[in-house]
């Protein structure tokens, strides 16, 4: 998808070490008073780090805590909420009990209004919160006493509590604010397990230890966020020894196997690269070309050659790591001969060098990519060798991302996207008709009864049999449809100090960064 952070690079290797170079100092045993500073490094930095403008939406907040959160397995477990919440009889009504005494930095009390708040303000129209359309269902947000929150819904939504891992800021620091410009979006106040004590831009975020933290004092004082956006920049500064953990590709990533003094961990995730087919070109409306080009690109080449590994082939956009993964979606064998004679029998026959021509159409597209994403033109790349093998010619096309905005009606777009959570919370609207043409979601305008039929009933049931009958039915109409070439799940790959302790990978999404990444526990980490 389109990046909603901003991607800021320090101008050069040397300019960064010495901003951080106030972070470098011995450090104290950790758990200590002044203890330990761990520096992690990310390429993205977020625009505002107010949960109501999408900040730490999915449980890794690090400064906010949700009603619920997410363990190591991504299980909901409670968190300002005394337990999970109660949902009622008709799936309408849910309920939520606040644990007493939760404090935010400030020292004021948490109370249901705060929650109310949060949900009210994403809700609020003149709020610029791109939740506003996740939450749709929600009919009101009420507290009535100090310690309980309703929620009723206009209609039943069955992952409704997994939409209440949404930070809660306090009411009394936004109210009457026009809170897409507030100061609040850059010195934050939440209740989580850390505080903001300073924001660079283009830089770090420094964050300090919260010392009354309801579920207990974080095992380190301070945890610093760089924001190095160049690739070879970040990885330069892992190797001086700058960071405890930097999110790295996997070819860089790669050069830190063999040194004793760092780690690499690679982490299984629900992010998928792909290939968005739009139904309003002349050559891809045709379903055996789309079916053609399924057959003919190489993932297994792709994730040992570019991925270096460090992910597997994709054929669907529910990982297999989901409850709702249907095993028999395993995607089609590498088969040239076979694309060729789909594309023979549809009308499509060879033409001028090579170029494969159906009444006077040469069998040509354009592929966009984000011109700064080197993965995507890698992969990109590919995609066109692999085309060309069956007579499919693919202009690849690397672009700035106001470039590729007016394009995606008519042309190719290799896109990323992905949740280890609910399945309906990137597929219905990036594959419903009803978003079609909506932004980035459903961009190709794929239209599909079945699809929309099952992706609402994977929304509308309770049971989760009938919701993973609905899902594989929608899984089993995309693998007809081809209106995507799902490529590759990516493993996101991280270099660790060996010193550090505590890390607890977990299935990442597309959207990590800051938070929901590998250091989502960061609180609980060490250094020996």
């Amino acid at each position: 998808m389109r990046p909603t952070v901003r991607r800021l690079a320090a101008s050069t290797a040397a300019a960064g070490m010495l901003v951080l170079a106030g972070c470098s100092a011995p450090a104290t045993p950790d758990g200590a008073a002044g203890g330990t500073t761990l520096v992690v490094a990310t390429s993205d930095e977020p625009d505002a780090l107010n949960p109501v403008l999408n900040y730490g939406v999915d449980g890794a907040a690090l400064i906010f805590d949700g009603l619920v959160a997410r363990d190591a397995d991504n299980r909901l477990v409670a968190a300002l909420a005394t337990a999970l919440p109660e949902l009622s009889p008709d799936g309408r009504t849910v309920t939520a009990k606040l644990r007493d005494g939760v404090r935010f930095h400030d020292g004021s009390t948490l109370t249901a209004t705060d929650v109310a708040f949060t949900y009210q303000a994403v809700l609020d129209p003149k709020v610029d919160s791109t939740l506003r359309s996740d939450l749709d269902m929600v009919e009101s947000v009420t507290a009535p006493d100090a310690a309980t929150v309703v929620f009723r819904l206009r209609y039943p939504y069955a992952p409704f509590l997994q939409r209440l891992t949404l930070g809660i800021v306090p009411s009394k620091l936004l109210s009457g604010q026009d809170i897409n410009t507030a100061g609040f979006n850059r010195k934050p106040v939440g209740t989580g397990p850390y505080k903001v004590e300073s924001w660079t831009p283009g830089d770090r975020l420094v964050l300090t230890a919260n010392e009354s933290y309801f579920a207990g004092r974080p095992t380190n004082n301070r945890v610093v966020v760089a924001f190095v956006a160049d690739d070879n920049v970040r990885a330069q500064r892992m190797r001086a020894g700058e960071f405890d953990a930097a999110e790295l590709p996997p070819k860089l990533a790669s050069g830190f196997d063999a040194d004793s003094a760092y780690r690499v961990q690679r982490v299984p995730t629900a992010d998928y690269r792909g290939v968005m087919l739009p139904t309003g070109n002349p050559v891809l409306a045709d379903p055996a070309v789309r079916r053609a080009l399924n057959l003919a690109v190489d993932r297994a080449a792709m994730v040992s050659g570019i991925l270096g590994g460090a992910g597997e082939p994709a054929f669907g956009p529910i990982p297999p790591t989901s409850e709702f993964a249907d095993p028999s979606i395993v995607g089609p064998t590498v088969d040239p001969t076979a694309a060729g004679a789909l594309l023979d029998a549809a009308g499509w026959t060879p033409g001028p060098g090579g170029v494969r021509v159906k009444d006077g159409q040469p069998a040509r597209f354009t592929l966009m990519y984000p011109a700064s994403d080197t993965l995507r033109k890698d992969l990109a790349l590919a995609v066109t060798a692999d085309a060309k093998k069956i007579g499919i010619q693919v202009t690849p096309a690397g672009l700035t991302w106001d470039a590729i905005d007016p394009r995606m009606k008519s042309d190719a777009l290799l896109m990323g996207y992905g949740t280890p959570y609910d399945p309906d919370f990137v597929s219905y609207k990036l594959f419903s008709s009803q978003f079609a043409g909506q932004g980035y979601f459903n961009p190709g305008f794929y239209r599909s009864e079945v699809t929309d039929r099952a992706l609402q009933q994977g929304r509308d049931q309770i049971d989760p049999t009938l919701r993973r009958a609905a899902y594989a039915q929608f899984q089993k109409q995309l693998a007809a449809d081809v209106p995507w070439l799902f490529l590759t799940y990516l493993r996101h790959t991280y270099v660790l100090k060996s010193s550090v302790r505590g890390v607890a990978p977990r299935v990442e999404a597309h959207e990590h960064g800051v938070a929901n990444s590998l250091w989502w526990n960061i609180d609980t980490w060490t250094r020996s």
